[in-house]
């Protein structure tokens, strides 16, 4: 499935690959390496609720702020995971983290086969790159919240991924 016109990057159009998911939709598996290059899927993150921030490539402005902004919330929210998924590679992602001792937020990589953003619509047909994008996955792995960043050069809605990350948590915490 390709969506034209779906983001844009300093306005010119590109097409995602995948779906676009929504809220209830089932969380789909994917294959991606960690940066010991071990495989892992959805099942290996874990059971507990998970904020996936998905961002081009951490050696940018957006997604290096991104990715710490995501780094210091995970430090206040230890019954959360948070995962940033790039198509950078795991070395290059284990660089950026040391050197900005980024730690709390799980790095996980697509670069193998893009199966990640080909099955969560985050996959740029011409770039061969991920947009931007932010899913909240709860402990059922469905998705809860969704935000697919259209302008791939802006920041996501930090707050409603936070929130909806607590909301889940919460709900979970009270049954």
């Amino acid at each position: 499935m390709e969506r034209a016109g779906a983001t844009t990057l300093k306005g010119n159009p590109l097409t995602l690959v995948g779906p676009e998911l929504k809220a209830g939709d089932a969380a789909p598996d994917f294959s991606l390496v960690d940066n010991g290059l071990k495989p892992v899927t959805l099942k290996d993150t874990g059971t507990q609720v998970r904020i996936i921030s998905v961002v081009p490539s951490l050696d940018t402005p957006v997604c290096d702020a991104q990715t710490k902004r995501f780094n210091e919330e995970a430090a206040k929210l230890p019954d959360l995971s948070i995962i940033t998924v790039s198509m950078d590679l795991p070395f290059a992602q284990k660089r950026w983290c040391n050197d900005f001792q980024v730690d709390k937020v799980k790095m996980l990589s697509d670069h193998k086969d893009g199966s990640f953003g080909a099955h969560y619509g985050t996959l740029i047909k011409e770039l061969r790159i991920e947009s931007r994008a932010i899913f909240v996955v709860d402990r059922d792995n469905k998705v809860v919240h969704a935000e697919y960043v259209k302008e791939v050069a802006d920041h996501p809605n930090y707050e409603a991924a936070l929130a909806a990350a607590k909301s889940a948590a919460s709900a979970k915490a009270s049954e």
